[in-house]
């Protein structure tokens, strides 16, 4: 059985008797074995386990984990303590900054603080290599998420589903827009982020829709 946190298990058990992630998780086990793979195992699930599927209000799709050494620890974007924050979160935090009207320039790239509030940090491909970005995109995880994603539209009403660049607005239509909110802009990296990142307030769009259907905001800028 997958480890992962109970909610998750009890929504996503029919997709663990699936042919493929047997597949999956053996070729995981044994990359794990061969190379140098992040993030760690345990952390693996980390997303799913720091954000119960009950409390899901919004996911933010990322593409892989960071692929250099002590980056990755399971959650999109986020790095662990005591890491250089990477390029792109840097630009996140400009945006939610701006978006916030207030001046925020955290020492800390950790995001488990979303992720404790009901944010999805959540990766398209769960695991890679170290320095290949995409190394594991074609080994399953893409199914697996894929359908991570369909579950959570069609059980849950009211999500904000984020997509930064091109690749996570592919996965715009595996989300019901008629219950859900999408909000799509360029990616945060320093090569796209002058082309519609900046300026697309998401942070603040999202405590509006869930505002507005009577759920509680997230609290983006942590104290």
């Amino acid at each position: 059985m997958v480890r992962i946190e109970e909610s998750w298990q009890r929504v996503l058990a029919p997709e663990f008797e699936k042919e493929y992630f047997g597949i999956l998780i053996e070729r995981v086990r044994q990359a794990y074995t061969t190379g140098r793979i992040y993030p760690k195992g345990k952390d693996i699930f980390a997303a799913f386990d720091l954000c119960p599927f009950d409390k899901v209000k919004v996911v933010i799709l990322g593409q892989d984990p960071y692929h250099g050494p002590g980056q990755a620890h399971g959650l999109s974007f986020s790095v662990q303590d005591g890491v250089a924050i990477p390029p792109s979160l840097r630009n996140i935090y400009k945006e939610l900054s701006d978006d916030m009207g207030v001046a925020y320039s955290p020492t800390s790239g950790n995001l488990t603080h979303w992720a404790r509030q009901g944010v999805l940090l959540l990766n398209a491909s769960l695991t890679v290599e170290e320095h290949r970005p995409m190394s594991h995109s074609t080994i399953g995880w893409h199914i697996f998420t894929d359908n991570v994603i369909r579950a959570i539209s069609k059980e849950k009403e009211h999500v904000v589903f984020i997509l930064w660049g091109a690749f996570a607005g592919s996965k715009r239509g595996l989300i019901d827009e008629t219950k859900h909110l999408v909000l799509s802009s360029a990616h945060p990296s320093p090569m796209s982020v002058h082309r519609g990142f900046f300026g697309s307030k998401p942070f603040s769009k999202a405590n509006y829709f869930l505002f507005a259907h009577g759920l509680a905001p997230i609290q983006w800028i942590m104290e």
